[in-house]
């Protein structure tokens, strides 16, 4: 089957929701780059979804899902497949001190809203910008804290569509990974557990976090966040600045002199730019410190013929 066959199958299927042949990915990514997606699906719904996700499991078609794309670089040759975006599921519901998200839900945007409920605990995400399924999937966490601190439970689709309903201690939640990224889940929404706080202390954690990532991080130019995980007894920001690496880059692409654990797409990179500045720095820091950095983001796709 072509893509213009799955189109026509799937829009009987995703009637409220968006479907998009050959649309270009970096309209996705926080990184602003990224080839076509074969097929890119937006559900509406939690029923579309589900249809989705058993329509390519049994065609057998790859599938990847796209979350606000803040952790992922997609190669320059796009994805192959289906695409699943979930930005449309992003319902936030607050019952006393319990919070429900949907996955395509901002985390950002539940932080706000939880602290305009008065509710602390999840003051910590007010700067992570990432959708609910992606900090879920990664156990996402900044200042102190993480969401195993607050889940008490997700619902994920498994890869054959089957609904299953997650507890705190079957996410598995450790350093940037849970059962979802090892099992291949797609979260569809997740509950959490935040307390009743005082406004004025919320409010002034939350301006002192935003002015600490605003004044730190480069925020003024399109990246994929914190780009490697933090190596056992380092900082990666502090070994790559110890190795000389900030302002270098290749092509488009560099290494921020803001924060050294982030690359930026400073002037019309390509995914290959990118790609190519992080094995130059993994390099580097691997030859100065024999410490190997492993990837936080995710690089997916194909890469565009030579």
């Amino acid at each position: 089957m072509t893509k213009h066959v799955w189109f026509e199958q799937l829009k009987k299927e995703i009637t409220q929701g968006e479907l998009f042949i050959d649309e270009p990915l970096y309209n996705y990514t926080m990184t602003k780059l990224g080839g076509m997606a074969d097929l890119l699906v937006i559900p509406a719904t939690i029923d579309e979804t589900q249809a989705a996700v058993r329509y390519a499991h049994t065609h057998m078609i790859p599938l990847l899902l796209l979350g606000n794309g803040s952790n992922m670089v997609v190669r320059d040759g796009g994805v192959r497949g289906i695409v699943l975006h979930l930005s449309k599921l992003d319902a936030i519901q607050i019952e006393g001190a319990r919070v429900h998200a949907e996955a395509g839900a901002l985390i950002i945007d539940v932080s706000k809203k939880a602290a305009a409920h008065t509710l602390t605990g999840i003051e910590f995400a007010c700067g992570i910008p990432g959708s609910i399924g992606g900090a879920m999937a990664m156990n996402a966490g900044a200042y102190g804290g993480e969401i195993q601190d607050i889940i008490i439970q997700a619902t994920v689709l498994t890869k054959t569509g089957e609904l299953l309903v997650l507890s705190k201690d079957e996410l598995a939640l450790g350093y940037r990974k849970s059962i979802i990224s090892k099992e291949g889940y797609f979260v569809l929404s997740a509950d959490f557990q935040l307390a009743q706080g005082e406004q004025e202390v919320i409010d002034a954690k939350v301006a002192d976090l935003t002015f600490q990532r605003e004044s730190k991080q480069p925020l003024e130019y399109p990246s994929a966040g914190s780009v490697f995980k933090r190596p056992p007894g380092y900082f990666a920001g502090k070994l790559i600045q110890d190795c000389g690496m900030q302002g270098k880059g290749h092509g488009g692409a560099e290494v921020s002199l803001k924060h050294a654990g982030f690359i930026i797409n400073k002037n019309e990179a390509t995914a290959s730019d990118y790609i190519r500045t992080i094995e130059m720095v993994q390099e580097a820091v691997k030859k100065k410190f024999d410490v190997t950095l492993e990837l936080e983001v995710k690089i997916v796709g194909e890469q565009l013929p030579e």
